[in-house]
């Protein structure tokens, strides 16, 4: 199986990144997990795994610090747009995101960016309906103490 060119496409800002330097470790129908390290170095943020829930509409990624100590846990609201014909994989990034700290705290971000991006047009209210249903969803495992039925697929790489 070749695994598909890996794409990250904003909307705030306007923006498509191949993230080439991405390294996929495993894909299927379900799920596609990577290993990365930062796009644009930061403090603490070093490098992470994500995994990709391909069905869910949602990525979970494993944020670390250089040491391999956890900093969070981000998990983006997406839409999967895949090119059949070209073997390429685009995450659009539907804004609202979730950060789960270590100490297990919990918080929302870019809501406000949704209702901006809704109004100035870039994001439609189908696709914005999609991300507060996903996003909904995705709390609900968080809150329902599931989280780590997400999580295990990065836990458990070896």
């Amino acid at each position: 199986m070749t695994y598909p060119t890996l794409y990250r496409k904003r909307i705030i800002p306007e923006e498509c990144i191949h993230l080439k330097d991405d390294i996929i470790l495993t894909c299927n129908d379900d799920i596609l997990l990577t290993k990365w390290n930062t796009l644009k170095p930061k403090k603490e943020l070093h490098h992470g795994y994500s995994c990709y829930f391909l069905k869910e509409g949602f990525k979970v990624s494993q944020f670390l610090r250089e040491d391999n100590s956890l900093l969070f846990w981000y998990c983006d609201i997406v839409e999967y747009l895949f090119d059949k014909e070209n073997n390429a994989l685009t995450t659009l990034d539907l804004l609202a995101d979730i950060v789960v700290c270590p100490d297990g705290f919990v918080k929302v971000l870019d809501l406000d960016e949704l209702a901006d991006a809704l109004e100035q047009g870039t994001l439609s209210q189908d696709l914005l309906k999609k991300c507060l249903n996903r996003l909904n969803r995705l709390l609900e495992i968080i809150y329902s103490g599931n989280f780590c039925t997400l999580q295990k697929y990065i836990n458990n790489i070896p």
